[in-house]
């Protein structure tokens, strides 16, 4: 078995690539340039993910390995962070990006289907389906927000106090978790729609402004979702089902 090793995880190629990402965030790079999805798709392993995408498991474990024996900046070391603490940086971070920007990028696509869908069909696909993405996650992050994230904060201070945690915030974890999950997998896959429908985000050489604007934000857009999964699929989620 071909491994790769630090002080903090053994990489193998039977490990999850959601695991090696949540150990050290920089190794996001590096599975990035091989089309390899680390948030949704993180609990495949090195070996089956290589077999699929037709990369050499060798040299992606070399290509980790070089990464992660670089000095870390222990400030973005996620997995070290408390759970309340995660939450707040989620939502001050990601959820602020989304609720700046989710109307924005539907109305671009709305725009840019209208005005171009003749020459360019797929581009109405992708308004329809960014219109329900934006749907759906208003109402996924409202769930995290308002009663996963507190559930979790309250489980967190009844620790520190020494008291029992109340058996319904421990519920409303388990049942909570597996509703997000889903609502995680189903909201990737639109995005990984998205980006086959858009041809990678290739800017055709016949349109406006707006629609180049559009297709950056689209990218802009994934970008910070593929992190902000990871953060949660692949650490915080995985630390709540333990509370």
């Amino acid at each position: 078995m071909i491994a790769s090793t630090n002080e903090q995880l053994i990489v193998t190629s039977d490990t999850t690539v959601g695991v090696i990402v949540a150990d050290d965030f920089r190794t996001a790079g590096v599975f990035e340039k091989h089309g390899i999805d680390f948030c949704c798709g993180g609990r495949i392993s090195l070996a089956d993910i290589c077999r699929q995408k037709g990369v050499d498991p060798a040299l992606l474990l070399q290509e980790l390995s070089a990464v992660k024996n670089t000095p870390v900046d222990r400030s973005h070391n996620y997995s070290d962070w408390a759970l309340p603490f995660l939450a707040d940086y989620i939502v001050n971070t990601h959820h602020s990006y989304l609720n700046q920007n989710l109307e924005q990028i539907a109305a671009y696509t709305s725009k840019i289907a209208e005005v171009h869908g003749g020459h360019h069909p797929e581009v109405i696909e992708i308004a329809a389906i960014f219109a329900g993405i934006a749907t759906d996650m208003a109402a996924h992050l409202r769930e995290e927000e308002e009663v996963l994230f507190p559930a979790i904060k309250r489980i967190d201070n009844a620790g520190k106090s020494g008291n029992t945690p109340e058996i319904a915030d421990l519920a409303t974890i388990k049942d909570t978790l597996a509703k997000l999950d889903q609502e995680h997998q189903a909201i990737g896959d639109a995005v990984h729609s998205i980006r086959h429908l858009a041809n990678g985000y290739v800017i055709p050489g016949d349109v406006c402004n707006t629609f180049v604007v559009t297709y950056h934000k689209l990218q802009e857009f994934e970008d910070d979702l593929h992190k902000h999964v990871h953060l949660e699929n692949n650490i915080l989620f995985p630390k709540a089902a333990l509370m």
